[in-house]
């Protein structure tokens, strides 16, 4: 017993380190690949990306993310327990299932682990997610996000997303382009920013809105 208590807690301390080396490497190297993109290719699909730093890509961006995605980014540290616990509240009532999720955690699944995977996912997540609020901080976790994350089949990133949409990159944005980004997002499989309709049109309408919001609440404070 003493023996294979060791034995984990060495093979612990080499997953910390490698986890450790990782995160930090990231800090400053844009992220080559995903295991979403992975899938995509095992899947006989192509991947789309086009890197581009935040400081590069209109700041109407980040803030369609941050009102579509996670208005308190600025302010919590990774976890936004009030929205888990709303979501939380609202699924027990049996109302339209809802996530809990914030950019932070979304950008340490995207980038560290496999989609799916249940509660031993969620917990690596957690890990990674303290990981990267530490050692990256908000701005990096959002210029990360806005270019790992699914913005459509096979597409990755706000600026590819915008070359295939909109025939420009992500430099320059609309409200409306930006809202429809982001309004993409939670189901890139299914949404389309291009001629929206239905609740891509609504939403991205909405989002696009509120990216005036963000801006003159200071709820993108964190990124300026």
């Amino acid at each position: 017993m003493i023996r294979i208590l060791l034995l984990l807690f060495k093979a612990g301390l080499v997953f910390v380190a490698i986890s450790l080396l990782w995160v930090g490497i990231y800090r400053f190297v844009p992220v080559p690949f995903t295991w979403t993109m992975a899938g995509d290719l095992l899947g006989g699909r192509s991947v789309t990306k086009d890197w581009m730093p935040l400081s590069q890509m209109d700041p109407d961006m980040p803030r369609a993310a941050i009102a579509g995605e996670d208005a308190r980014f600025c302010e919590h540290h990774g976890f936004d327990w009030k929205g888990i616990a709303s979501a939380a509240y609202s699924n027990a009532q049996g109302k339209r299932l809802r996530g809990g999720s914030t950019i932070s955690q979304q950008t340490a699944k995207n980038v560290f682990l496999f989609q799916g995977g249940g509660y031993v996912r969620k917990a690596f997540e957690a890990y990674f997610t303290v990981l990267i609020e530490t050692l990256w901080g908000k701005r990096r976790i959002m210029e990360v996000y806005l270019n790992v994350a699914e913005t459509g089949i096979g597409t990755y990133g706000a600026n590819a997303a915008a070359l295939r949409y909109f025939h420009h990159d992500a430099s320059h944005l609309s409200p409306t382009e930006a809202g429809r980004i982001a309004a993409v997002l939670p189901l890139p499989k299914k949404r389309a920013a291009i001629d929206p309709h239905g609740f891509v049109r609504r939403h991205g309408n909405a989002l696009s809105r509120y990216v005036g919001v963000v801006r003159r609440s200071g709820l993108d404070s964190c990124l300026r």
